[in-house]
């Protein structure tokens, strides 16, 4: 059975990582592996579109709908 971690705890190791923390340091002191804490790191980092920030995941998000909708 797999562990679900809430969006905040996700988030708050993002920024821990953002601050210097290795996914290493963080795996060990807050219990899942640096694979998983690698991807919320990936798709909480921000991009700047057209003056704006948005996160990875959303842009991403809206690409699939796009490529959907164009269909």
């Amino acid at each position: 059975m797999s562990i679900r971690y809430l969006q905040d705890f996700k988030y708050s190791l993002f920024k821990l990582h953002q601050e210097g923390s290795s996914l290493k340091s963080l795996a060990e002191e807050y219990g899942p592996s640096k694979d998983p804490i690698a991807i919320w790191v990936k798709h909480a980092t921000t991009v700047i579109i057209k003056g704006q920030s948005k996160m990875l995941k959303d842009v991403k998000q809206l690409e699939k709908r796009l490529a959907i909708l164009e269909e």
